[in-house]
């Protein structure tokens, strides 16, 4: 399971989304991005990563959150 990330200053990573596959991340977060300066980006505001400045992932779990509790495999048509 692929974990997606969001962060921004001052606040811990926080798990967004999963996702089956690395290709799937990647297009749902390249998607999601609008602009990207620096290590300031913006996101779509109904996208997993809406609110947050940057985004990360990882195999494995990096933070202690609740995957059940996340969508998993997030695609722009569940907007």
């Amino acid at each position: 399971m692929y974990h997606l990330y969001g962060s921004k200053p001052g606040v811990p990573q926080r798990l967004v989304a999963t996702f089956g596959s690395e290709q799937q991340l990647l297009a749902y977060a390249n998607w999601a991005t609008l602009s990207q300066q620096a290590v300031i980006s913006k996101f779509e505001q109904q996208s997993a990563l809406a609110g947050y400045q940057d985004w990360s992932w990882s195999l494995e779990p990096l933070t202690d959150d609740d995957v059940t509790l996340v969508d998993n495999n997030p695609t722009p048509s569940m907007l």
